[in-house]
């Protein structure tokens, strides 16, 4: 299970970058470690849980060309990591195999978020070579309870299943060094599926199933039960119990007993410049809590319009995130729930405070350097 403990999906891994944090901390521009974003804004499911209907924002298309020049910048200027997971579905993209396969020619570790829904094997066999990991949205165990929780019909449980044991098959069969997992975004609500989800995925062998928070905006609008989610410790206790040498069910407690923006022990935004996001629209922004219109004033360029080095090198680019870590910002108000950079944020905003090291770890780096 070596392969297995080696894997952080419930942390930070900013401290094995320390000559990027250094050079930030000399007040040098730095380029994202990891960047997270969609190839489109448009998906094929309607999950009930999903944040992207807060983040709404003006629309364009990213072609072939957009997202090659994309990725030459990435590369030139020091991205390591480029993950398609954002407000869009990617793999529905017409550009999604070609920049799989463009950004791993260049040098960038490769991965994908997904429903899964269009990986079929023949798509599977064409993309899995050239990612660091596949993680699938996986919100139940049932067939009937997946498609009340992610809006789709009853036959897509089966058929993302039968995605599922096709690419562990494939990883398998060519001896790739991919990482497959699940991902289940729970809601108290939906306490019934969490038994139900590790044990098809135990049956699925996927590498991992993870069990996460759902985040909401900061007006509470998915109406996310934050203290509910104590009540459901015993079950997600069992559930992490079905874990075997190949096979394991992560819980993220972190945040799960984190209880909403209100508990952050942070104020500013340190982690917007290690860990980028950008829309399916193209739009560049500190992350995808501010894509929506409503949030302009930190909306920096698109590169459906802009090459990404010139938009990352503009004065624009680092007004933006020197506001978020000025005592201007408050995280604790104007932020989202538990946003993908708040581990990043917490290690960063203790590191700075003067309340914890930051040391580069003598252990065996983990698997998914690049994606902190």
């Amino acid at each position: 299970m070596e392969e297995h403990n080696n894997l952080v999906l419930d942390g930070t891994k900013i401290a094995w970058h320390l000559d990027r944090v250094e050079k930030w901390q000399k007040g040098e521009r730095i380029a994202p470690i990891t960047i997270d974003m969609a190839l489109t804004r448009a998906c094929n499911y309607s999950c009930g849980f999903c944040y992207a209907m807060f983040q709404e924002n003006d629309r364009k298309v990213i072609t072939k060309k957009v997202i090659f020049d994309f990725l030459e910048d990435c590369a030139e200027i020091g991205v390591k990591g480029i993950s398609f997971v954002s407000d869009g579905e990617s793999t529905i993209s017409p550009v999604f195999t070609d920049a799989c396969k463009y950004g791993h020619e260049l040098g960038l570790s490769m991965a994908v978020g997904t429903n899964a829904f269009v990986l079929t094997k023949n798509k599977l066999e064409e993309v899995l070579p050239y990612l660091t990991y596949l993680r699938i949205n996986f919100s139940a165990g049932e067939k009937k309870r997946y498609a009340e929780i992610m809006g789709v019909k009853d036959n897509s449980f089966d058929r993302v299943c039968q995605n599922i044991k096709d690419m562990v098959e494939l990883k398998k069969k060519n001896d790739l060094k991919v990482t497959i997992g699940m991902q289940m975004v729970l809601m108290p609500e939906d306490a019934d599926q969490i038994i139900p989800y590790a044990q098809l995925g135990k049956d699925l062998r996927p590498d991992y199933a993870i069990i996460k928070h759902c985040s909401d905006n900061e007006d509470g609008g998915l109406g996310v039960d934050y203290d509910a989610y104590e009540k459901l410790y015993p079950l997600l206790k069992q559930a992490e119990k079905l874990s075997d040498d190949e096979y394991k069910c992560v819980i993220k407690w972190s945040k799960i007993k984190d209880k909403g923006s209100n508990n952050r022990s942070y104020q500013r935004c340190y982690g917007a410049p290690f860990m980028l996001q950008m829309s399916g629209s193209g739009l560049v922004a500190p992350c995808g809590g501010l894509f929506n219109e409503k949030y302009k004033k930190f909306h920096i360029g698109n590169i459906c319009d802009t090459r990404f080095k010139d938009i990352w090198s503009s004065d624009r680019y680092w007004e933006v995130m020197n506001y978020l870590s000025s005592p201007k910002f408050n995280a604790q108000k104007m932020c989202a729930t538990l946003c993908l950079q708040h581990n990043v944020n917490e290690t960063l905003d203790n590191y700075v405070k003067g309340k914890g090291k930051l040391e580069k770890p003598n252990s065996i780096p983990p698997e998914h350097i690049n994606f902190i």
